[in-house]
């Protein structure tokens, strides 16, 4: 890591107790990464606010039998066709399917199609994740 700073964090010790059992849990190797992680993941959550640039994952679970959902779902992912990069597709069982998603664009149109695709009629359940692309965290 170029250019580590080290500087000091006062709390709560009943705080610091609830963090050290989540690095313990988590199997950080210390506090140092941990509070890193945590920082990112903020930062990340404020990509997604400020509406930039990122990248995530759609995750549906559905039932191919339900009346036309096939084709819902095909028009809704050629509509967005600009924003999505891969598709997977997995058969569960006779009757239900999961598709993951990798899409890129601006938040906003992220939301959209997930909401698009999350919400229609026999999608048991989805799930938006969203990530960066890293292109602004150190």
């Amino acid at each position: 890591m170029a250019n580590l700073v080290r500087f000091g964090v006062s709390m709560d010790a009943g705080l610091l107790k609830q963090f050290d059992e989540m690095i313990e849990e988590k199997k950080y190797t210390n506090r140092s990464e941990a509070l890193r992680d945590l920082i990112r993941d903020h930062l990340v959550e404020q990509e997604w606010d400020e509406n930039k640039e990122t990248i995530g994952t759609i995750t549906i679970v559905y039932d191919h039998g339900v009346h036309e959902l096939m084709e819902k779902l095909t028009d809704l992912q050629h509509l967005y066709s600009k924003l999505i990069r891969s598709t997977l597709h997995i058969h569960l069982d006779e009757h239900r399917c999961l598709e993951v998603l990798v899409v890129r664009g601006r938040a906003g149109e992220i939301r959209k199609i997930a909401d698009s695709l999350i919400s229609t009629k026999g999608v048991k359940h989805g799930k938006l994740t969203a990530t960066t692309t890293g292109k602004d965290l150190s």
